[in-house]
């Protein structure tokens, strides 16, 4: 069982910026991969970016050039860094765990899941 717990979400002006963290109870959260996901008001959640277990990083294309994901196994913490924050990044981003290493962009492959930090960017 792994519990989740995001942090940093808030309110900022567009061009700010955001670090997100995600605290991972358990031992054996350097097993995990662990991903970051958004829901906006009326859409689907979707696919910000992800960390596998051996470090390799993914991200939305439309997101790359802006955001960055990182992972600190010896404190069980998975960051998000927002940079150049636009009002279409407004939403909840959520943390979630998987210990699976293929198509780790997809949310239904987590197992586990944090209960979501709030993200609004005022234009």
């Amino acid at each position: 069982q792994v519990q989740l717990v995001e942090s940093g979400g808030g309110l900022v002006q567009t061009g700010d910026s955001l670090r997100l963290s995600c605290a991972a109870s358990g031992r054996t959260f350097s097993s995990y991969a662990m991903g970051w996901f958004r829901q906006a008001p009326g859409k689907e959640r979707e696919f910000v970016s992800a960390v596998s277990s051996g470090g390799i990083k993914y991200y939305a294309d439309s997101l790359k050039a802006r955001f960055t994901i990182s992972r600190d196994n010896a404190k069980n913490t998975v960051y998000l860094q927002m940079n150049s924050l636009k009002p279409e990044d407004t939403a909840v981003y959520y943390c979630a765990a998987t210990s699976g290493v293929v198509h780790i962009t997809i949310p239904g492959r987590y197992d586990y899941w944090g209960q979501g930090t709030q993200v609004t960017v005022s234009s």
